[in-house]
């Protein structure tokens, strides 16, 4: 959706490099302390990504308008 690596996520969001990599290793649920999953989401809605709830569709993402 905005084309980042993970270098990119990795330095507009200060949670490390290999931390990153080893968080999308996995399936399922984002692991990791609270505050990493807040930085990377912190992030990731700065750069313009709306997190949407789950409203009978299920949850997902979009870009704002």
């Amino acid at each position: 959706m905005l084309r980042w690596s993970q270098k990119d996520l990795s330095s507009a969001s200060g949670v490390s490099y290999p931390t990153i990599a080893r968080l999308e290793q996995d399936d399922g649920a984002l692991g990791g302390r609270s505050s990493t999953v807040a930085a990377i989401r912190q992030a990731l809605e700065h750069a313009g990504v709306e997190f949407i709830a789950e409203n009978g569709g299920g949850p997902g993402v979009r870009l704002k308008k």
